[in-house]
């Protein structure tokens, strides 16, 4: 007789997703059904459950991302939660258009053999081991920081040198490959982009925002005391980020030092910059300073990302049959995120998430103001789940939890630098925190569940770093 010990049946994987399909309607089911809480209607509950029953999917890896999604949106119109007018409405919005232009563009900039010829010049300087990358992509990152006032277009610049850093340093977008280099590379850059945001006044388009709501609370905050405030928290972690991620989740390839001399070799066989190469650098360069000089000149980032695009395709570096090949992905990740970024809105827009926020604020608003201080911050990070912009938390929950904090007696200037700094080191708690991390989840080396995990351990360690700074940021907010 034949033993059956260790013997797995081939469907047995795919019985399990079934079982955690069921769990998740289950739960969503169950919270479909609880009474609904004061003061919000019963679309604004029914919204709620259905997106967090999308969210749980994701998590017990019981449906891809995309799939979650679009049942998401299904539910919401058949359930008559959301109108179809309103459930498509964030296939329209423009900043979701520039994520689908700038993954094009980044296809581009690796088709032309400019993204490959960066990255070996990058290899050759600085590719003795994973972790040097990775240090490598973060200071690119925080060095564009100050001059693209979009975090988004900003991620544009930086996929497509990652993503070819990744290929060449040996690791292909497969199961089999990915983490070799290139979930590594990718996580450090979505995670360092987080507090290159932080660091600049003008690293995020929601930091001027929250200087205007502080400003309502006597709170002066401009591009010199944000930098200031910010310097001492921001690089402990940036320094930091690379390290722990590289010591938690170690790629596969830490050691390369036969790399420098291969880049070497393989850049005097490329020889000089073909005509692509120059058409694609100059395009590129060209949408950097657009990008960087956007709000003088008045132009939408998305506008850029397709005239850059529109030049590739005219002159023939990247043609309609590339994009027919490869724009699978790219409208996968549009699809996905438009659909949870419609969902968030909606809440927001309902009143849900200003219900959540002033029910947790008036849960301890009795306590000193040191532990109502931490609270508020912890508790504005957690929230950030539910969120699929960082710009819509802040405008529902900023003016909340300062008020909340400034009546517990907590300094005005210190919550509000800690908020502010929070709208952007919580962005890589889930994929679709941010836009800008929505072409690195599409790069198919940094799977969903990755995103969730590594996620919560840097939004942990961001959130460590920065209420331990709080000495630091009450004294440096008050010179």
């Amino acid at each position: 007789m034949r033993s059956t010990e260790g013997y797995e049946p081939s469907h047995s994987p795919q019985r399990l997703r079934w079982v955690k399909r069921i769990i998740t309607l289950i739960v969503g089911t169950v919270i479909w059904y609880l009474p609904i809480p004061w003061g919000l209607s019963p679309d604004a509950w029914h919204l709620f459950a259905i997106f967090i029953t999308a969210i749980i999917g994701v998590l017990l890896d019981a449906l891809s991302i995309f799939t979650a999604s679009v049942l998401a949106l299904v539910a919401v119109v058949l359930l008559r939660v959301l109108t179809p007018e309103k459930a498509f409405s964030g296939f329209s919005e423009s900043f979701i258009l520039l994520i689908l232009a700038a993954f094009l563009v980044a296809k581009g900039v690796i088709k032309s053999g400019l993204g490959r010829r960066i990255a070996f010049l990058l290899i050759r300087r600085f590719g003795k081991s994973t972790l040097n990358l990775g240090y490598c992509i973060v200071a690119t990152d925080t060095l564009l920081g100050p001059a693209i006032p979009s975090n988004t277009a900003r991620s544009g610049i930086l996929y497509p040198i990652t993503h070819a850093l990744s290929l060449d340093t040996g690791s292909l977008p497969t199961p089999e490959s990915r983490k070799k280099t290139g979930t590594y590379l990718m996580m450090t850059a979505i995670s360092g982009h987080t507090i290159s945001s932080a660091l600049w006044f003008t690293g995020m388009a929601a930091n001027p925002v929250g200087a205007g709501i502080a400003a309502q609370f006597g709170v002066n905050m401009n591009f010199g005391n944000w930098v200031f405030v910010a310097s001492v928290p921001c690089i402990i972690a940036l320094i930091a980020i690379p390290l722990v991620l590289y010591k938690l989740f170690p790629p596969e390839n830490k050691y390369t030092p036969e790399a420098p001399e291969m880049a070497k070799n393989t850049l005097l066989e490329m020889g000089p910059m073909s005509r692509q190469e120059w058409i694609m650098g100059i395009t590129f360069f060209g949408m950097i300073l657009l990008w960087a000089f956007s709000p003088l000149l008045n132009i939408n980032l998305a506008i850029i990302a397709f005239l850059g695009l529109s030049i590739l395709i005219l002159a023939n570096v990247y043609t309609l049959e590339d994009i027919r090949q490869g724009a699978g992905d790219a409208l996968e990740t549009y699809v996905w995120f438009a659909i949870l970024y419609m969902m968030s809105t909606a809440l927001n827009d309902m009143g849900f998430m200003k219900t959540l926020g002033a029910q947790i604020a008036a849960q301890i608003s009795g306590f000193n103001w040191v532990t109502v201080y931490i609270l508020l911050t912890v508790l504005y990070v957690v929230i950030h789940y539910l969120f699929v912009s960082q710009t819509a938390q802040l405008l529902a929950l900023y003016a909340v939890f300062l008020q909340v904090a400034v009546n517990a007696q907590v300094p005005a200037a210190l919550m509000a630098f800690m908020l502010s700094f929070a709208t952007n080191y919580f962005a890589v708690i889930t994929p679709q925190a941010s836009s800008s991390n929505v072409l690195f989840a599409g790069s198919g080396f940094l799977p969903s569940e990755d995103i969730y995990k590594q996620g919560a351990v840097i939004t942990v360690l961001n959130t460590v770093i920065f209420l331990l700074a709080t000495p630091w940021i009450l004294w440096s907010s008050s010179v």
